[in-house]
């Protein structure tokens, strides 16, 4: 399968679910065509306003993009990180991520306990109960051991350095909400589990097998990936379902896999137990 750039603004919807329960799907958009429309402004006036300022050799800053000029047009936005988190479009407009939280630098590439992970690992940030915006010291490959669960409130920001994700079981967003993932290459992902895996600093459970999923989205809602690159993964490259919805993919980059996304599955939310 060709490569291609993805721009895509998504949401899971459903008016009635079959589930047991005989429930609305949580968390949907009252009104999906309003954000469609409200998309296509951005873009356009994000377009406009490119046009405009190539004919003004002062301001450089014309990206065409209304994310990157939500940000990237700040000169100082290494120092103002986490406004980024207002720059979401789509359905996960609104998407907090860690904002407000403090910034969690991962200086250590490394993933040797699932259970009691080693602070500055990346496992170590992501499991944590507070909002975190998770930056990294440095250009690092991460290698997981098995599937890296986050908790809700958490930003993995990418920016200024060359992040890699890859390994076993890869990202693994279940139950929860508020989640920003930023210019991070995810990579040859493959199916692990049958072992003991932390998904907050006082839960531990017992993981059945992973799917290889780059990015899996279950049962979640607010979920924002931004500018990053998905490649060579074993099964999807990122899976939103069962009644995931608020989601946004865009800028991103797929690549070498044929089944990119799969949207959907089944409608029906399933009320949460503990991750076990």
């Amino acid at each position: 399968m060709l490569p291609f750039t993805c721009i895509l603004f998504m949401c899971i919807l459903a008016s009635v679910s079959r589930a047991t329960f005989n429930l609305s799907l949580p968390h949907q958009h009252p009104h999906p065509e309003s954000v469609v429309l409200d998309v296509q402004w951005s873009l356009n006036a994000s377009l406009s306003r490119r046009q405009t300022l190539s004919e003004n050799t002062k301001d450089q800053c014309r990206t065409g993009n209304p994310i990157d000029d939500c940000w990237r047009c700040d000169p100082n936005w290494f120092n103002n990180r986490q406004r980024l988190a207002d720059c979401s479009i789509g359905f996960a407009r609104g998407t907090l991520g860690g904002k407000g939280g403090r910034i969690y630098t991962v200086t250590d590439s490394s993933d040797h306990d699932t259970v009691n992970p080693k602070p500055g690992t990346l496992r170590h940030a992501v499991i944590q109960d507070e909002p975190l915006w998770i930056v990294f010291s440095t250009n690092m490959v991460i290698k997981l051991k098995h599937e890296l669960i986050f908790n809700s409130f958490k930003t993995i920001d990418g920016r200024g350095v060359n992040v890699h994700i890859t390994g076993n079981g890869c990202l693994t967003l279940q139950y929860v909400s508020h989640i920003i993932i930023h210019n991070i290459h995810v990579h040859h992902c493959k199916p692990s589990g049958n072992t003991d895996i932390a998904s907050s600093p006082t839960h531990v459970g017992r993981r059945g097998r992973s799917d290889g999923d780059g990015i899996s989205i279950f049962g979640s809602q607010k979920i924002w990936v931004d500018h990053c690159s998905l490649s060579y993964c074993t099964d999807g490259l990122v899976d939103a379902v069962m009644g995931s919805t608020g989601i946004t993919i865009s800028n991103s980059y797929f690549a070498h896999h044929d089944e990119v996304m799969l949207l959907g599955h089944d409608d029906r939310y399933i009320f949460p137990f503990p991750l076990a």
